[in-house]
């Protein structure tokens, strides 16, 4: 019997996460599927949907959860309702999702509701805003757990999940990390379009609970990071409320020092992370993946707050032009050893591995609250 895998993808940055998992499972004889949402489907994003459709061997199935503007509840309900429909219809065996955004909140509600098992990848995690919220519906709605770190995993636990549906299997995109990207800085700056060879990279998102601010914020930033004069690759935020305040930030930065991209290939922009000199910003990336790739960091704010401790980062406030400038002229171009302790790349083949055991799928649906060690209150 051939296992029907869903993977639900609603960014560019989860589609990096799931496609090693995907990849993997996909060539251990899986049926592999992705419902593809959220911001793939928009074009002001770059319509990264194409980048799922691009994947060899698997099936992609499109569904437009949003239009510009659409606040996160009506982008609950009308996923909640989209995958429903869809669910009905071609019923997986398992539903994957990651991480903390409304689109997984979404569909593990979705997979609950309806008793198909789902698994939440990179639960357990800590971060300054109401992603977290969301990050901890995913782990109590999910049936397994597939975590990055074993600190992650004791969250877990402290969440009631049982010991037996927890695998620590890292970061699935220092998967792709760890290896050649498959191109070159050159061809990377010709199809991006980047004029320069010493830059950064600034990744700069909203933060929901902080929308008013959002726009002060932006311009405190990159105006320090003009000021610097130095170059930098800006990839643009994601879609949650504020960003149109980051976009208005964006638009005044002079274009011979700034190249402001919608999104990147994920080969491209793994490439041109282990060729910049640092990276600024409140992206994931900066605390995940900078520190396995040695690259020195800067996490702006509040977004990554306790994510990591790894010494290739700083910490700053978007306001506090002189800690930024103090970041620069002391780490730029500077490269620390590989921190790993968000995994060490084979995140893929431990996943698998789970997923190849016939137990994993014997286990009952009905999930039970796990007490840990009761008599400590």
């Amino acid at each position: 019997m051939t296992r029907s895998l869903l993977f639900v993808t609603g960014t560019r940055a989860d589609f990096g996460k799931l496609e090693p998992l995907a990849a993997a499972a996909r060539d251990a004889g899986f049926a592999v599927s992705f419902f593809v949402t959220g911001m793939h489907m928009l074009e002001r994003y770059g319509l990264t949907k194409n980048e799922v459709h691009r994947m060899a061997g698997v099936g992609a199935h499109e569904f437009l959860n949003q239009r510009p503007g659409d606040p996160q509840d009506v982008i609950l309900a009308k996923t909640v309702t989209g995958f429903s429909d869809f669910v009905t219809e071609h019923r997986p065996d398992l539903v994957i999702v990651h991480g903390d955004r409304v689109e997984a909140l979404a569909t593990a509600l979705v997979a609950a509701t309806n008793y198909i098992r789902s698994a939440h990848i990179e639960g357990g995690e800590v971060s300054g805003t109401i992603d977290e919220v969301f990050r901890h519906c995913n782990t109590k709605l999910a049936s397994f757990h597939f975590v990055s770190s074993a600190a992650a995993a004791a969250r877990v636990r402290a969440l009631g999940e049982p010991e037996d549906t927890i695998h620590v299997i890292g970061s699935p995109e220092l998967d792709f990390h760890a290896g050649p990207s498959g191109v070159t800085l050159d061809q990377v700056r010709s199809r991006y379009a980047i004029p320069f060879a010493d830059y950064g990279i600034c990744i700069f998102h909203p933060v929901t609970s902080e929308a008013a601010s959002m726009g002060r914020q932006a311009e405190a930033l990159f105006g320090a990071l003009e000021r610097s004069g130095r170059a930098f690759v800006v990839i643009a935020p994601n879609n949650d409320p504020g960003s149109e305040a980051i976009f208005a930030a964006l638009s005044g930065l002079p274009g011979d020092r700034f190249r402001i991209l919608p999104s990147m290939r994920f080969a491209h922009f793994s490439e041109l992370m282990k060729n910049a000199a640092v990276m600024v910003g409140n992206s994931s990336a900066g605390v995940r993946e900078a520190p396995f790739l040695g690259l020195p960091s800067l996490d702006i704010g509040t977004r990554q707050t306790n994510r990591s401790d790894a010494r290739s980062i700083r910490t700053a406030e978007a306001e506090d032009a002189a800690a930024i400038a103090a970041f620069l002229d002391e780490e730029w171009g500077q490269r620390y050893p590989r921190d790993t302790a968000f995994g060490a790349g084979r995140a893929a083949e431990r996943f698998v591995a789970v997923l190849s055991d016939p137990a994993f799928w014997e286990r009952d649906l009905q999930k039970k609250f796990r007490d840990y060690d009761r008599t400590r209150g």
